[in-house]
């Protein structure tokens, strides 16, 4: 078994090199149609009609073993006519030359990629797009190297065909709760970051051409800020390339994806002004802003295009009940639409392909069937990868095949100055965002959010785009921008995943969402709307919660057929959940392992069944229902009414408070005064035996211990409840003045001696210390006076008992 695994290892690890040899095999007709191989020269030969009408022909080359008759001409003796015999088989490239080397395209991308998840060791180091790029590469010099021009990337062909798909995928699938919840970071990012770097680059590479001896002093600002404009862009397809593989949360995936996407309107804007700018003699205020003002029409007008198709895509979708089979043909032709007009008006298509998508795919997944649902996601997620791959070797093989032009100082400082933009705009801007954020962004994010700025195709592609006529320096700006594309895939690209390692940055947790964690989600979703309601602060949940309102009540009406419109959120994921769980279970062959009770649900999803008629509820009288809502309104509180937002400055002032602060201050002066009576009046008291020593002399001399024979003239404590540890709410009352009355002390006090008794509470919202109490008179503070200074007393000698003998 082992010798039989180790001769299999060798030629599992030379699959990919024999798949290299076949895809380059492949492009043999297309390097013998561009010349590239030795062949006859060619001949030519009379068309011979196939058609019965004029101008169906088709040209067969003439066979060397093939005879030629001479055809007898009855009509002119004089001529002999000769006649071809039927081809049995023709060559004609040129009729399927373009279709064909497309195919071999395609094909090659599809076994550079097969080959790279074979060998799971290169895989785990490389890149993807890495290693298509040495492919491009590899190719392109192969076909330079037999003398001919290597394919270029042409822009319409990146734009209008390799383009839409990914981003229609990336905008179908997106992530909608974790995208909005920081689409005000993510916007920060795209625009401001965006125009950041695009400035700063600029105006660096400006500075640095007006230094003598570079040979730059031609290059103008607004050709530098056209240059900073098209490098400063986040691409998302290699965003997308490099972090799937490395799998990163999902906070900061979507953070540099969501970038990487909405910065299109930007990067369309400023590369469209000043490529308009460089063809004015002179700029003028007016016109900075009207291109300030196409930055909305270009981001807004792109939305709006792609609402528009999107809402129109889910209309045509609730009447395919009877025709499943071109249900996913209406997604991808009104998301292509969706592009193409808004190309034509030269807004933003991408951010038309992002709203499409996003609008649409609630209302087409409740409508269309679960196996054209299952068509548009394999569908979409084959075409964008066949076009990423296409890319990408393209990209290598452009790279060979196009018209450069070195100069070490330009492209130097246009990589340093790239760097350096890129850190300060996202320290800058994450300083900023911090102060809003519920969950702070860390340095360790920080930096994933720098060190994953890739460049990617679209530069290319806009540098491509320039005009010789007006930009002489193309050939360096493109050599220069290639050079950034190849420095952040390869050194960045390679390097990210070991740095996310290194940092222990947390990675994406691959869970399914249970019906718990949606009901949970749910419940804190409206725990948080009626928190916002009842403070009066309407954030984005409350406008959240009128958006579904909103969608519940007119816009699922309109859009969905049937009963599903109705459905409630929860019922529907539970739906979908079942579904899918029977669907796995049946693929993976365990049918023979359902349980007997299956849920009603799960029936009813698999087979499904007619709905129950509903429950007709019982009426009520209008009076029962009047009184109902006299109930609600008496007893209930509007939690919707518009209330001032909280605000510690703005809360509505108590009117006793000022008279509640005025008594607390009397009332601490006056303590303050009469802990500065007792200092002066009282000597210090005898410091107080432990415990242990009471009992001991207790004990050594009870007789000393005894209560005086004159209780009566001892002194009540009287103790406040409200604070009875407090030395201020004990009141010294003489006895003498209980002795007045005509009741005589019960012998009850006489022995209890010092008796503690409860003082009566003061009534709310009065004065205790100046209010006068029942043993308030000016004799009984002199008393209270008394009895607070005893005046001095000898030291107790050594043996003398604690307190003496009574008489």
């Amino acid at each position: 078994m082992q010798a039989k695994g180790s001769r299999g290892a060798p030629s599992l690890c030379a699959l990919p090199f024999l798949f290299l040899v076949a895809a380059l095999l492949g492009l043999l007709p297309l390097l013998h149609s561009h010349g590239l191989l030795a062949s006859e020269p060619p001949h030519h030969y009379p068309a011979v009609i196939s058609g019965s009408e004029p101008g169906d022909f088709t040209a067969a080359p003439l066979d060397v073993s093939q005879e030629i008759h001479p055809l007898p001409n009855h009509s002119s003796p004089g001529h002999t006519k000769y006649r071809k015999a039927f081809p049995v088989l023709g060559i004609d490239y040129t009729h399927v030359r373009i279709p064909f080397e497309i195919s071999l395209w395609i094909l090659l991308a599809c076994l550079m990629k097969l080959g790279f998840h074979v060998i799971p060791s290169v895989s785990n180091i490389v890149p993807e797009s890495c290693l298509l790029i040495v492919v491009g590469l590899l190719v392109g010099g192969l076909i330079k190297g037999v003398g001919e021009t290597p394919p270029s990337l042409k822009s319409d062909i990146f734009f209008l065909f390799l383009l839409p798909p990914i981003i229609l995928d990336a905008g179908y699938f997106l992530p909608l709760r974790q995208f909005t919840e920081n689409l005000g970071t993510i916007l920060i990012f795209a625009v401001v970051g965006t125009l950041w770097n695009a400035f700063f680059l600029g105006g660096l590479m400006y500075a640095m051409c007006q230094i003598s001896g570079t040979g730059l002093n031609d290059i103008g600002l607004l050709a530098n800020l056209l240059f900073g404009s098209i490098i400063s862009a986040v691409d998302p397809v290699a965003v997308l390339a490099v972090f799937e593989e490395i799998h990163i949360n999902e906070l900061l995936h979507i953070l540099v994806f969501g970038e990487s996407l909405l910065n299109d309107a930007v990067t369309v804007v400023l590369y469209h002004l000043f490529e308009e700018f460089a063809n004015f003699e002179q700029v003028t205020v007016t016109d900075i802003i009207l291109g300030f003002l196409s930055f909305f029409v270009v981001s807004l007008g792109g939305v709006f295009v792609g609402v528009i198709y999107g809402v129109i895509a889910a209309f045509t979708s609730r009447f395919t009940t009877h025709i499943r089979v071109i249900e996913p043909l209406f997604v991808f032709l009104y998301s292509y639409m969706a592009y193409l007009s808004a190309e034509l008006f030269h807004l933003s298509g991408i951010m038309a392909l992002i709203a499409s998508g996003v609008v649409m795919r609630p209302y087409v997944e409740a409508n269309i069937s679960h196996k054209s649902h299952t068509t548009i996601k394999y569908f979409l997620k084959m075409w964008s990868s066949v076009s990423e791959t296409l890319i990408f070797i393209f990209l290598g093989v452009s790279t060979v095949g196009g018209r450069h032009y070195w100069n070490w100082t330009f492209i130097i400082s246009t990589l340093i100055f790239c760097l350096i933009a890129r850190v300060l705009g996202v320290l800058g801007l994450t300083w900023f965002i911090n102060k809003f954020r519920i969950v702070k962004l860390t340095p360790k994010d920080q930096f994933i959010i720098a060190y994953g700025g890739l460049r990617g195709a679209i530069a290319f592609s806009l540098g491509y785009l320039l005009d010789y006529e007006h930009f002489g320096m193309r050939d360096m700006f493109l050599t220069a921008i290639i050079t950034v594309i190849f420095f952040t895939v390869f050194v960045q690209g390679m390097t990210i995943r070991p740095l996310v390692d290194l940092l222990a940055v947390k990675k994406k947790q691959e869970t399914k969402r249970s019906i718990n964690e949606e009901i949970h989600t749910q419940f804190l979703d409206h725990l948080l709307t009626g928190i916002e309601d009842i403070c009066g602060h309407y954030g984005h949940h409350h406008w959240k919660d009128k958006l579904n309102r909103f969608n519940k009540k007119y816009v699922k009406k309109c859009l969905i057929a049937g009963e599903r419109s109705k459905e409630p959120q929860l019922i529907a994921f539970y739906h979908k959940m079942e579904m899918k769980q029977a669907i796995e279970l049946v693929e993976s062959g365990g049918l023979g392992k359902i349980p007997s009770a299956i849920s009603t649900v799960s029936m009813q999803n698999i087979n499904p069944k007619a709905l129950p008629v509903k429950r007709m509820l019982p009426a009520l009288s209008k009076d029962k229902e009047e009184e109902i809502r006299k109930i609600l309104r008496n007893n209930l509180q509007k939690t919707r009414q518009r209330l001032r937002s909280y605000n510690r400055h703005t809360l509505v002032a108590d009117p006793y408070e000022e008279a509640w602060n005025q008594m607390l201050l009397r009332r601490q002066k006056a303590r303050q005064l009469e802990q500065k009576i007792n200092n002066y009046l009282t000597v210090p008291a005898h410091k107080l035996d432990s415990p242990t020593m009471s009992r001991a002399r207790i004990g050594s001399d009870p007789l000393a211990y005894e209560p005086k024979s004159d209780s009566g003239n001892l002194p009540i404590i009287t103790v406040d409840p409200a604070s009875p540890q407090s030395p201020e709410s004990v009141d010294l009352v003489n006895e003498e003045l209980k002795g007045t009355s005509c009741l005589p002390p019960s012998p009850e006090e006489d022995e209890e001696g010092l008796v503690m008794r409860v003082k009566d509470p003061s009534s709310p919202g009065t004065d205790d210390v100046f209010t006068p109490g029942a043993g308030d008179s000016p004799s009984n503070q002199r008393i209270m006076r008394c009895l607070s200074d005893p005046g001095p007393q000898p030291e107790p000698e050594e043996g003398e008992p604690f307190i003496p003998k009574g008489k």
